[in-house]
């Protein structure tokens, strides 16, 4: 995972405690944005020696880690995520046609142009 990334929320499941010290937390199916990507410890509330991966997201901001020394903000584990499959061009097209006309672009009015005049073609 890496800075910029889009991903979707996997794991919602929070203690009680994170519950608690944390002002915002992802929902399952929800869409975020990797603001930064940090080594992090497994056990936030316990200091754990465990490394994990942690992020932190552009939409989601929180209180400094009340054991982190450097005040750094508290995220979360990547092991929540999974990166968000975004769509070729092409197939978003052809999903958000077959969402507005059943998959049938007929019915739809396409602007032809008009014949010049003056001119023998």
């Amino acid at each position: 995972m890496v800075k910029g990334q889009k991903v979707v929320c996997i794991n919602d499941q929070f203690s009680a405690i994170v519950r608690a010290i944390y002002k915002q937390l992802p929902t399952k199916g929800g869409t975020y944005t990797i603001r930064e990507v940090f080594l992090g410890r497994e056990k936030v509330v316990k200091a754990g020696d465990s490394a994990t991966v942690g992020l932190l997201l552009v939409e989601l901001v929180n209180p400094p880690d009340p054991l982190h020394k450097g005040q750094q903000e508290l995220g979360f584990n990547s092991e929540r995520f999974a990166p968000l499959e975004e769509l070729p061009a092409e197939v978003a097209a052809e999903e958000m046609a077959e969402s507005i006309g059943g998959g049938s672009w007929s019915g739809l009015l396409v602007p032809q142009p008009l014949p010049l005049q003056g001119t023998s073609h």
